[in-house]
């Protein structure tokens, strides 16, 4: 009888400890190297919580902020071991993966507007981008803006003839430098932290921002004048361990594809909405004189950059930038 009674308890206490493990939330770590107050950042916890609202508790989004889990150069390869499930990396970071299809984001009047690039990112295009990551083990999730560039520097570019030597700061992209050196101006690779000292210094003339970046670092302060071209743009991926996605049940799956959606949508509004307000701030500073080039003058600078699509054929496929034109109904034969 006392055999039978332990076993019975025993038998109760297995099934409480299996019904409590039911109930635990998957946990799903989710890393990126920026501030939480930055559009991006914003957009991660923004997912977080809709993830959680919309599977009911079942998952739960850790979002560790500002490389507090892994740094900019270890994420990647902490995600393909599945060390952590879901990163939001720039787009330039899958050209040394072995994507160079991604570079085509660093062409210069690729876009022309939000909604040429939009047409790209929700498209066919974007989805045929994210499928050449499952066989590094990744899946793609979404794109997330940051925004459109415009150049600054210590005197008015308004004209391809004035970036001639001018020594311009850029990300390590061989179609940025290329783009600089389609209009005369001399490419310095850099990394974003040491821009404000360089642009200070006098060690590079001047360099290329999304707004919001511009002015968050204060390169305003040390930039005389700033063009509005909206030439090139920057911005994420979402993406997240493929093994690990595939392996999830059917119903959260689609829950969590329904967040992301909603998180992509906040994030595009946030970082145009930011953009736009840093712009405004930096005109209130009165430390840099702000210029709209005329059509014109936009149109000569998109003529002699645009070029470098051509160039660049060899290695980004040109079948994938004329897809591109296709999204987009761009022709440059007719500039």
């Amino acid at each position: 009888m006392i055999n039978l009674r332990q076993l019975t308890i025993g038998l109760v206490a297995a099934g409480f400890t299996m019904l409590a493990a039911a109930q635990q939330p998957l946990v799903i770590k989710f890393s990126h190297v920026v501030a939480k107050d930055t559009p991006k950042g914003k957009a991660s916890d923004f997912f977080a919580e809709r993830a959680a609202a919309l599977t009911g508790g079942k998952v739960k989004v850790e979002v560790y902020a500002n490389s507090t889990l892994y740094k900019d150069k270890e994420e990647m390869e902490a995600l393909q071991i599945g060390a952590v499930q879901m990163l939001a990396p720039s787009l330039a970071k899958f050209g040394p993966l072995g994507v160079r299809e991604f570079e085509l984001f660093d062409l210069p009047f690729i876009f022309d507007n939000a909604s040429d690039l939009h047409a790209v990112t929700t498209g066919a295009v974007g989805r045929q981008l994210f499928d050449k990551l499952g066989t590094r083990g990744i899946t793609g999730l979404a794109y997330w803006d940051n925004g459109f560039k415009s150049f600054s520097a210590n005197k008015p570019l308004k004209s391809p003839d004035d970036f001639k030597g001018m020594k311009m700061r850029i990300q390590s992209s061989k179609a940025l430098e290329a783009q600089m050196r389609a209009v005369g101006a001399l490419p310095q690779v850099m990394a974003f932290s040491e821009v404000y000292q360089a642009l200070q210094t006098g060690v590079v003339d001047g360099t290329e921002n999304p707004h919001s970046n511009l002015y968050t670092q204060k390169m305003h302060e040390v930039q005389k004048h700033m063009t509005v071209t909206d030439h090139g743009y920057l911005g994420y991926a979402v993406i997240t361990n493929k093994k690990f996605w595939d392996g999830l049940p059917a119903d959260v799956r689609g829950q969590l594809e329904k967040a992301m959606a909603e998180a992509t949508v906040y994030a595009n509004k946030i970082a145009k909405e930011e953009n736009d307000s840093a712009l405004e701030k930096v005109k209130a500073s009165g430390k840099t004189q702000v210029y709209t080039p005329t059509p014109a003058e936009r149109l000569a600078l998109k003529k002699a950059m645009v070029k470098v699509h051509k160039e660049m054929e060899s290695r980004i496929g040109k079948e994938v930038i004329d897809s591109v034109y296709k999204a987009t109904g761009f022709d440059p034969s007719k500039l």
